[in-house]
């Protein structure tokens, strides 16, 4: 008897999977597996609805705390691909990997999950289940299948279908971030409906203003208005706040692995809250050459990270300077929640690399250094170039002389 081990959400594409590997496939069994990564109670209770008109064994496991220090970790690295905080990207690598405990103490021959050709996620979970000795199958993709024909595969087959708006459009929500794609979403030129949206509150109408403090301890956020908790419930509780206030929306094109531009839209208060303070508290106390050379390391992190790559040795190399630097991020941020944006608005920590004493405009000088020093260093300013620019001038004046 042969089983394969699906990554099962109850969505279109994961209910529609169930038959085509016993039908197409000719698995005795598939074993269902959920992974919990913050996604809604209700997701849950639809998924077991569906794996039970189905008469699938389902697995579900907790991944939230996991996936969460993974976030966190995104924080310390400033890690946004295009603009916009990970969020699916980073819950990839943490889903696939428990799938894969779960087909190997249940003897699965097989992992299988929904996705289709044309997406980021068929390389994320591939990249983690590759490494196993288990066949990888993808139904979607090697059948070629489109949205159309698994919408109509699943009415004429009587398949409970859970997803957003009867299918039309493709939701993914976890603690992170929310995306919805599909549909006329997937038309550049089509203006989105507000229902779209569940994480926040339509900014046009946020008129209120609201202060948090968010406190950091190498780099790691953990307690808000002074009072600690974990990276779940410190998430959770952003997303709430901040979302009240319509922070955390971003509409874009994105460019996918596979060269294709699509149009995306996600939700990210707690997200964008926590990058926006984590980077305010490294601009006080990093100096400016750490500064400059991390937005590189933290580029490379987010490219891997986006990739699903989490686990790649380079990511280890990159941490290394990231936890160095990191020792000083330690102090607290004031956020003001205003108009859709969370903006960091008071700073402090005992590492600040900053002297109010030195920059003020009320003090002569700056410690034994006074203003009158800085006269030598005006002067050699911008030498080179004047002098370039002088030996250019004379160069085309001479060229114009023998013309």
């Amino acid at each position: 008897m042969t089983s394969v081990a699906l990554a099962f959400s109850g969505g279109l594409d994961t209910t529609v999977c169930v038959s085509l590997l016993q039908e197409e496939y000719g698995y005795d069994e598939v074993v269902g597996v959920t992974v919990d990564v913050g996604q809604p109670e209700s997701e849950f209770e639809e998924a077991q609805e569906t794996a039970d008109a189905h008469g699938l064994d389902l697995h579900v496991v907790d991944a939230k705390a996991e996936f969460a220090d993974l976030c966190f970790d995104s924080v310390r690295a400033n890690a946004t691909y295009q603009g916009y905080p990970l969020g699916t990207a980073l819950a990839r690598p943490v889903i696939a990997n428990e799938i894969l405990d779960v087909a190997e103490a249940e003897g699965c021959d097989a992992l299988a999950h929904g996705c289709t050709g044309k997406g980021n996620d068929q390389l994320r979970f591939e990249a983690v289940w590759r490494a196993s000795d288990l066949d990888v199958v993808a139904p979607i993709r090697e059948l070629e299948l489109t949205r159309e024909w698994e919408q109509e595969y699943a009415e004429e087959h009587d398949l409970p279908v859970q997803s957003g708006n009867s299918g039309i459009w493709s939701i993914d929500t976890n603690l992170w971030s929310r995306s919805v794609e599909g549909g006329e979403l997937e038309d550049p030129a089509h203006v989105p409906p507000e229902d779209i949206y569940e994480w926040t509150d339509d900014p046009a109408n946020a008129t209120e203003t609201e202060l948090v403090e968010i406190t950091f301890e190498d780099g790691y956020p953990v307690a808000l208005d002074g009072e600690e908790l974990s990276p779940t419930e410190l998430i959770r509780t952003l997303n709430e706040q901040a979302g009240k206030h319509g922070v955390g929306r971003t509409d874009m094109m994105e460019d996918r692995m596979l060269g294709l531009k699509v149009r995306e839209n996600y939700e990210h208060p707690a997200a964008t809250t926590l990058l926006t303070a984590h980077e305010a508290l490294e601009q006080l106390v990093l100096t400016k050459d750490e500064r400059d050379f991390k937005r590189s390391i933290d580029n490379e992190w987010a490219q891997k990270g986006y990739e699903g790559l989490v686990d790649h040795p380079l990511v280890g190399a990159l941490e290394g300077f990231i936890d160095e630097t990191q020792e000083r991020v330690t102090g607290t941020v004031t956020i003001k929640f205003q108009g859709g944006q969370a903006r960091p608005v008071a700073r402090e920590s005992e590492y600040a690399a900053y002297s109010e004493d030195a920059a003020s405009f009320n003090t002569s000088g700056v410690g034994d250094i006074t203003q009158k020093d800085a006269t030598g260093v005006a002067k050699y300013h911008g030498f080179q170039s004047r002098l370039a620019n002088a030996a250019t001038a004379a160069a085309k004046a001479k060229k114009n002389d023998s013309e």
